[in-house]
């Protein structure tokens, strides 16, 4: 349980955010699915403090994923993330699943199965564009998913081919909005075009960024991730 002194600094941090118009998410939780042990304790651990958070914090969602690609019977997921999601209720969120590459699940189809599967109001997908690009999904098929489930999406750039693994790709080697490959533009187009007004997020995990000022990573993601918008 968050200690009284915690919950007045989320709940200031709560209110700063409101003040300057931004939305609120939390990152992600794993082992979510997993059988007892170590693994599956500390993420119930990591669930309670995030949970207690996002009410606190009134957050539109949290996200679970998987870096492991444990092969998990979609029966047993579909519980999981229907049980994750009656919780979050309680708590006035949502859990979103973000499909990535390296996940037990990792395409769209059984990613709609076990969403819908759960059969939860509050649950959904969350979009990450460096995970769509490595996957090649198209975006009329991410588009098309808007209005089955709950839905965020978080942009960024990368690089289709890297010398390293999916993993350190992904966690060292991100670029902000503009600097890749991908097209950017063409994802937010294609969104916007199919009447999503849910949170954009920017997700830019960088070694090469980690020394920046925070106002000039505030300041370089804003600038850079609304370049890729309309008007």
């Amino acid at each position: 349980m968050l200690s009284i002194g915690e919950q007045q600094r989320l709940a200031f941090a709560r209110d700063d955010i409101r003040a300057h118009g931004a939305g609120r998410f939390h990152e992600a939780k794993r082992y979510w699915f997993g059988n007892d042990g170590d693994e599956k304790r500390a993420s119930d651990v990591r669930k309670k403090m995030l949970m207690e958070a996002a009410e606190v914090l009134g957050a539109h969602h949290i996200k679970v994923g998987d870096f492991y690609k444990k092969k998990t019977p979609m029966s047993k997921l579909i519980a999981s993330f229907a049980a994750l999601c009656a919780e979050a209720r309680e708590r006035g969120t949502r859990i979103l699943f973000e499909l990535m590459p390296f996940a037990m699940i990792d395409t769209l189809a059984e990613t709609l199965e076990m969403v819908e599967g759960a059969d939860a109001k509050n649950g959904g997908i969350a979009w990450d564009m460096w995970h769509i690009a490595k996957l090649g999904i198209p975006f009329e098929e991410v588009a098309a998913t808007l209005h089955r489930c709950e839905f965020s999406v978080e942009l960024n750039d990368g690089t289709f081919q890297a010398p390293w693994d999916l993993v350190e790709d992904t966690v060292n080697h991100r670029r902000f909005c503009g600097g890749g490959e991908f097209d950017v533009k063409g994802l937010v187009s294609c969104l916007l075009k199919a009447g999503y007004t849910g949170p954009w997020g920017v997700e830019v995990l960088s070694q090469e960024i980690r020394d920046k000022s925070l106002e000039f990573l505030t300041t370089h993601a804003f600038s850079t991730t609304m370049a890729q918008f309309p008007g």
